[in-house]
């Protein structure tokens, strides 16, 4: 499967997604652990290079995401402010 590049990034979330998590002073390696607790297996490396955008989000992941840093998946993909 070929992932493809947008602006030089594999996402458009990475920053919203670091920007939630330090709202929450939750830690990556937090994170990690809390989006293992809801049936998602990431490690806090991941997390790094989500949120530096070197990392593909897959679309089950998104609302796991928003579930954990409480905000809607639409303000993760930057369609609300």
């Amino acid at each position: 499967m070929k992932i493809y590049s947008y602006n030089g990034r594999k996402n458009i979330s990475g920053d919203r997604i670091r920007e939630a998590r330090q709202k929450l002073k939750m830690s990556q390696a937090d994170l990690a652990a809390q989006m293992q607790v809801e049936g998602i297996t990431i490690e806090r490396d991941s997390i790094s290079r989500i949120e530096i955008g070197t990392r593909f989000i897959p679309d089950y992941e998104l609302p796991v995401f928003s579930k954990v840093l409480k905000v809607s998946v639409e303000w993760i993909l930057g369609m609300k402010n």
